[in-house]
């Protein structure tokens, strides 16, 4: 069973190749244009991926020693992603398919995040487990029952706290993308130093946009009584905010697992790459008496080995979509 998967949800252009379930190939070639706008700018990611898709899935089938005649199937994104982005990698992979009279799989990006766990050599955890899925888009707990029967028992109302670490840390006027900055800067700083507020949001739900705001008058109050504040403190400032933007995942987390006496935690998406989250996580697993599985950091950003371990599992139950197939941006 050999499957060529694509992603290209947002700004990386990712191409993989599976054998029985074994990556093979997992080529990324990220997009560094849209550091001086600050964010990622639709338009110019759909034209980048245009330019890329060819050579990157011509790189992983290289890398895999597979000839195109050889798959059983095209793995794609379907969505949740930028529409233009989402279209050159399934327009790619319709055409495809089609061309060598072989299966499609449509495979969504937050599933595949958490498969991730599935790849290679990894422990990969007993189901049922809870999964804690934090992205740039995304913030949910995940209760996985199987590889491809999931359900979404809490989730943010607003903000995702991916964009909470990108927006504070542009307020810091740190670089784009500022979420690994504010992640360095912590190392070096104390997390008790500035307390932010937190939002209490009923069951198992997060809300970030009042954090946001917090800090934007924390900031604006400062640096007025002393221009140089932010330069002075940023390691501290970093450290608190990581500090706090961690604790309300890890409460809410904390607070499923013990909801549904579930003791295996998994955690996934971009915001999984954050060594305070990774550390906290598994100190919490510690005092709680769980099984913790973080993965590597190469299946944290996104990448098409995620989504041909989605589609692996999708073959097997004989999961495949049709050529009318289109894009869902909000999936």
């Amino acid at each position: 069973m050999t499957i060529l998967a694509i992603e290209s949800s947002c700004d990386e252009t990712s191409a993989a190749v599976s054998v029985n379930g074994k990556i093979q190939s997992n080529v990324v070639a990220t997009q560094l244009i849209h550091e001086q706008y600050g964010g990622v700018v639709p338009e110019l990611a759909s034209r980048v991926h245009q330019q890329r898709i060819v050579p990157v899935v011509e790189r992983a089938l290289h890398e895999a020693n597979i000839q195109k005649n050889a798959l059983n199937a095209v793995a794609f994104t379907r969505g949740p992603g930028l529409l233009g982005s989402l279209l050159v990698g399934t327009s790619f992979a319709k055409a495809l398919a089609l061309a060598l009279a072989i299966p499609l799989i449509e495979v969504h990006h937050m599933q595949a995040h958490v498969l991730a766990h599935f790849i290679d050599e990894q422990a990969t955890p007993r189901f049922p487990f809870l999964c804690l899925t934090v992205s740039g888009g995304h913030t949910q707990i995940v209760l996985i029952r199987d590889h491809l029967e999931m359900e979404i028992i809490g989730q943010t109302q607003d903000d995702a706290v991916g964009e909470a670490f990108d927006k504070t840390a542009k307020l810091l006027n740190l670089p784009y993308p500022g979420g690994p900055l504010i992640d360095r800067y912590a190392q070096q700083g104390n997390p008790l130093a500035f307390p932010f507020p937190e939002v209490e949001m009923p069951g198992l739900d997060f809300s970030f946009s009042g954090i946001k705001t917090a800090f934007l008058y924390f900031l604006r109050d400062r640096t007025k009584a002393n221009p140089d504040f932010i330069a002075q403190n940023l390691p501290d400032i970093c450290a608190s905010i990581q500090h706090t933007l961690i604790r309300i995942l890890l409460t809410k987390l904390r607070k499923a697992a013990r909801q549904t006496g579930i003791r295996e935690i998994a955690l996934a998406g971009g915001v999984s790459a954050n060594s305070g989250l990774r550390s906290a996580l598994a100190e919490m697993g510690r005092q709680e008496g769980w099984k913790v599985y973080i993965p590597k950091f190469e299946y944290c950003t996104d990448n098409a080995a995620m989504i041909a371990m989605a589609a692996h599992f999708k073959y097997l139950k004989g999961e495949f979509t049709s050529q009318e197939v289109s894009p869902l941006p909000r999936w």
